[in-house]
């Protein structure tokens, strides 16, 4: 998934997300190889009964062609295709924001609970997962900028207690190089998400749970996307600053950006104001380390309204932390990406060299400094129990989308929001 509870490996040629169990490589080629969803019979919404209409979107009209050509926008063709996607998949609520140089839309869809009568709102606000991780990127990069860091500083600088840290560098950490163990891959995290959803995390023991596997390569011999690597950067960041990282995020990207709905919870909070969407998921957290796809039977019980799928709303997210803890609604996230893609939280220097950074892997993620290479797109993916989003931002078209969605994985065993999202980025570049 997004966060890290499905990467045994990499999060995918196109698009990265969080994992614990099964690999983001097996969501994610479902993803890649030009998306065609198909519906099953059971997938058919006539009986489905937990979405109420949607309100009215916003779109602005804008020519079938922006002005140079690169990118086709068609807002209700744009629209139909999100809200055709978003039935198919029997998704209770997802948001889409789409913005470009010849017009956007913003298209709410759905309710705010399974079953529910609340519209969703561009207001709602989710848990974004592995998104979260390019909070953290960022204020590292920051900190370099400012001397107190150094990207070729070994880990073992920061965290004596690292493995092999005089030979993992800062830079690695970034860059998911650094060939530590993914702590959310394991059966006791897993397990422990399912029979205790409530339990507090302390980072300290996500660190030590990944410091305890094998070691995937050597450092800078290979890539895989690890929230161990993640975790670690929070922490150092945390020491950096004397400061904790809710604070820190606070000061350093929230308030200069004006992302006054968007927050990182304290380890023991739980909760997501209001108003928010609800998150769903109709497995757990263990079935879903070996894949989540419904079974036909299963499918036919959705539609008929026998099997209900269990909320993940007030789960809490400590597990997940840096690499995952964040809240954000979708004009923030979209506010945020076009910063991480195109400039404002970073020097001009700088942030040519993070897009300087993202270099794909044999096979593999396009994975830079925090941030991931989708296509001309950057940004990245994010998955706990119940949400799955998606931002992207094409600075060479000036192009922005965004998508949510409130089940996840969706009943295929799929990321709903990335998908839809390649389907609306192929729509607008004519496939290519």
């Amino acid at each position: 998934m997004g966060l890290g509870r499905r990467t045994t490996g990499d999060p995918g040629p196109w698009l990265p997300g969080f994992g614990r169990g099964q690999t983001d490589a097996v969501i994610v080629k479902n993803v890649v190889t030009r998306i065609s969803l198909v519906a099953a019979a059971a997938l058919v919404l006539t009986t489905a009964g937990c979405a109420a209409p949607a309100p009215e979107p916003t779109a602005s009209a804008g020519a079938s062609a922006s002005s140079e050509g690169a990118v086709a926008f068609d807002a209700d063709a744009l629209t139909a295709l999100f809200e055709e996607q978003a039935e198919e998949m029997m998704l209770p609520g997802a948001v889409v924001i789409v913005r470009t140089p010849d017009g956007k839309i913003e298209v709410p869809y759905g309710v705010t609970e399974w079953g529910g009568s609340t519209p969703v709102t561009l207001d709602d606000r989710i848990r974004i997962g592995s998104n979260t991780k390019t909070w953290t990127g960022t204020v590292i990069l920051q900190l370099v900028e400012e001397g107190k860091i150094a990207l070729d500083d070994p880990v073992s600088t920061y965290r004596p207690d690292v493995p092999n840290g005089e030979n993992i560098t800062i830079e690695q950490l970034l860059t998911m190089r650094s060939g530590l163990f993914n702590y959310t891959t394991t059966l006791e995290l897993n397990t422990a998400l399912d029979e205790t959803p409530d339990r507090v995390w302390d980072p300290e023991e996500l660190v030590r749970m990944g410091l305890a596997g094998e070691p995937y390569f050597a450092p800078g011999e290979g890539y895989t996307y690890s929230n161990t690597n993640t975790v670690l950067l929070g922490l150092i960041a945390e020491k950096l600053e004397g400061k904790e990282l809710p604070e820190i995020f606070e000061e350093r990207l929230f308030e200069p950006l004006g992302l006054a709905h968007t927050s990182f919870p304290a380890l023991a909070d739980s909760s997501i104001a209001e108003p928010s969407a609800h998150g769903y998921m109709f497995s757990n957290n263990v079935d879903t380390m070996d894949g989540s796809a419904l079974s036909e039977e299963d499918l036919a019980a959705v539609a008929a309204g026998e099997l209900l799928p269990t909320d993940h709303t007030d789960d809490n997210p400590s597990w997940a932390w840096s690499a995952g803890s964040g809240i954000s609604t979708a004009p923030d996230l979209a506010t945020w990406v076009e910063a991480l893609g195109g400039g404002g939280v970073l020097s001009d220097d700088m942030q040519q060299r993070r897009i300087e950074s993202v270099q794909p892997s044999e096979g593999e993620g396009a994975y830079g400094w925090g941030v991931a290479g989708m296509g001309s797109f950057y940004g990245h993916i994010g998955e706990l129990p119940g949400y799955n989003s998606f931002m992207g931002y094409d600075p060479e078209t000036d192009v922005t989308v965004v998508v949510w969605a409130t089940l996840a994985p969706n009943m295929e065993g799929q990321p709903a929001a990335a998908i839809i999202a390649r389907s609306l980025i192929d729509a607008m570049y004519d496939g290519d």
